[in-house]
């Protein structure tokens, strides 16, 4: 039987960085992974895989989110930059 290996977060990087960023975005607007997950379209297994920075977004990713988090592009990369996970 094939050992199951376990997902282990990134330390650091800009996946990391984007997942805290996005996590503490869609808390500070109220939504629940499973209400940004139906309005965005995408798997709620996909945004908790987005905040833990096991998957990078796409661009087209990271516009449709910001739009729901009230984030523009340029604020989303600047706190990028800012994260100490960047």
């Amino acid at each position: 039987m094939p050992v199951k290996k376990k997902q282990v977060q990134p330390r650091s990087g800009p996946e990391r960085a984007f997942g805290e960023v996005l996590r503490a975005q869609r808390k500070k607007v109220g939504f629940s992974q499973e209400r940004l997950a139906l309005e965005s379209g995408f798997d709620r297994t996909t945004i908790s895989l987005l905040e833990r920075g096991l998957t990078s977004p796409t661009l087209r990713t990271m516009a449709r989110l910001c739009k729901l988090i009230r984030l523009t592009l340029s604020q989303l990369a600047t706190r990028i930059e800012s994260s100490r996970y960047y």
